[in-house]
């Protein structure tokens, strides 16, 4: 990645990683056409598919990932609890985690008395 990332971009920590076609900044308005987004979606089958849900399912991936709010605000670039909050989609197997910890601490509790 750091030969590649040497390669394409320039040395300086503010360069940008993803440009447009001259070299500035890739833009939603520019990059739909420079990827072909829409031929490229429709002939993965996906044509429905926007770039916003490749960052709403990484943010949503990484909130599952015991991640505190505090780490996902900063991941995510929002100040927000309120927006944050969008990806702690509730799961199946939150719940269960969830069930699971309640009985730890009940048989606990049981036991100690």
């Amino acid at each position: 990645m750091r030969r590649r990332l040497d390669w394409f971009t320039e040395p300086e920590p503010t360069a940008l990683v993803f440009t447009g076609v001259n070299g500035g900044i890739l833009r939603r308005s520019n990059f739909q056409r420079a990827a072909k987004w829409s031929e490229t979606t429709r002939k993965l089958g996906v044509p429905a598919l926007h770039f916003h849900d490749l960052r709403h399912t990484g943010n949503t991936i990484a909130a599952s990932a015991d991640t505190s709010l505090r780490d996902l605000m900063a991941r995510i670039g929002h100040e927000s609890v309120r927006a944050v909050m969008i990806y702690q989609h509730r799961t199946a197997e939150a719940d269960k985690g969830i069930a699971d910890a309640m009985n730890h601490k009940i048989k606990r509790v049981k036991i100690q008395s």
